[in-house]
C-alpha cells in the first residue's frame, strides 16, 4: 500500500545561528527507521558541532554552498554537487558562504539523536 505524505514536520536543529530542517520521512514524520529524507534550509555564518554517525548520510544540495569537513580534507559543495559521508567517520557541516544553503539529506538508517554521536 502506498503511504502519502502530506506535509513535513519540523525538527528541532543543531547549531547556530539555527538551521530549518523539514522531515519528510524518518522516525519523526513517517514512524520510517530505515531511512530519512530531510530538507535543510542553512543560513549564512550557520555550523554544527563535529559528529560520528552509526548512519550514510547522502547530501544533495540545492542552493547555495555546503562545507563538509572531513578528518582528511574540508571541501566545499556547490549548488547541484552531492556528497556521501559514510557511516562511523567523523565529519562537521556548515554554511560559511554569504547564501547560507538549502539541501537534501538522507539518512540510511534513518537519522536519530542517538546515533549521530555529536560532540559536546
Amino acid at each position: 500500500m502506498l503511504t502519502i505524505i502530506s506535509a513535513p514536520t519540523k525538527v528541532e536543529a543543531v547549531g547556530t545561528p539555527p538551521k530549518t530542517i523539514l522531515e519528510f520521512i524518518g522516525r519523526v514524520n513517517s514512524s520510517t527507521a530505515a531511512v530519512s529524507v530531510a530538507k535543510m534550509t542553512s543560513p549564512s555564518g550557520w555550523s554544527e558541532p563535529g559528529q560520528t554517525p552509526e548512519f550514510d548520510e547522502f547530501t544533495v544540495v540545492l542552493r547555495g554552498s555546503l562545507r563538509v569537513e572531513s578528518r582528511e580534507k574540508t571541501v566545499d559543495i556547490a549548488a547541484g554537487q552531492a556528497v556521501i559521508a559514510p557511516r562511523g567517520e567523523w565529519v562537521r557541516y556548515s554554511t560559511p558562504g554569504p547564501e547560507g544553503a538549502e539541501y537534501v539529506a538522507v539518512c540510511v538508517p534513518a537519522f536519530s539523536p542517538a546515533t549521530v554521536h555529536r560532540e559536546a
